[in-house]
């Protein structure tokens, strides 16, 4: 089955709408399926950068999206967060959408045990995979006067054990339990949380888990559909539940991921 051709859709029901992406490092991320689909739909987007030396790579994907705001952020470095949120302020005043794509674990914490993980290690996960999207809604929650959208990325692993993706798994599962009590907190304001679950992807942050192949092999094998989830699967989903048709859903773990999660 094909997956959504992202430049040939003609609906627009996102016209008018502006938002933020965060975590595009090149065009097989996750963030940019998701950016390239609100913008196919009529939304204004803006993008953000890792560092320069990831600047050339989003540049020109930042370009084709007719990005307005385009501007470096590294969660780690002290007041950049804060930075792109003023500026959207600044130029936009108001916000619709945010699509948080991003998590990191150190090499150690990652591929070590659970059993073993470090505090350092386990501290940084937890501080850039989840605590980051806690501070976003923060930061995005008094630009959203009209009610908006807020999406992360998790994964099946945080419910299940998932050989490798160890303390991962962990930090996944904290995000997913932030989504709950994010959207119960800004659901009167009419923002809506969710967390989206894409089945496995070949991207640049899969790269760092072992045996990464075996993982799309058996994805493939055992879901329903035997097939890949692309990352225009993922941008389409999530940009349909950032249509206010869809207002009266939140706080979901929403699987994009052929039926593998339904499978033993």
């Amino acid at each position: 089955m094909a997956a959504p051709t992202i430049p040939d859709v003609k609906a627009r029901f996102l016209e008018g709408k502006r938002g933020l992406v965060v975590g595009i490092a090149n065009e097989h991320s996750i963030a940019w399926g998701c950016a390239r689909a609100f913008r196919a739909f009529g939304a204004e987007v803006a993008v953000t950068y890792l560092n320069d030396r990831a600047k050339p790579h989003v540049q020109p994907l930042a370009d084709r999206l007719e990005a307005p705001i385009f501007m470096p952020l590294d969660v780690q470095i002290p007041g950049q967060m804060e930075a792109v949120f003023e500026r959207i302020g600044q130029e936009w005043g108001k916000l619709d959408f945010v699509v948080h794509s991003i998590a990191y674990s150190p090499k150690e914490a990652l591929r070590g045990r659970v059993t073993d993980v470090e505090r350092e290690g386990f501290l940084t996960t937890m501080d850039v995979s989840c605590w980051t999207f806690i501070r976003m809604a923060h930061l995005a929650e008094p630009l959203m006067t009209s009610g908006g959208s807020l999406f992360t990325m998790t994964y099946y692993g945080s419910q299940m054990v998932v050989k490798n993706y160890n303390i991962m798994g962990v930090a996944k599962a904290a995000l997913e339990s932030a989504v709950r009590y994010l959207a119960a907190e800004l659901g009167p304001k009419g923002i809506r949380v969710h967390a989206i679950s894409p089945g496995p992807l070949a991207t640049r942050a899969a790269s760092g888990i072992p045996e990464f192949d075996d993982l799309l092999d058996k994805a493939k094998e055992k879901a329903p559909v035997h097939s890949l989830v692309s990352i225009d699967d993922v941008g389409v989903a999530t940009a349909f539940l950032a249509h206010d048709a869809t207002r009266l859903i939140t706080g979901e773990t929403l699987y994009i991921d052929g039926g593998y999660h339904i499978m033993d």
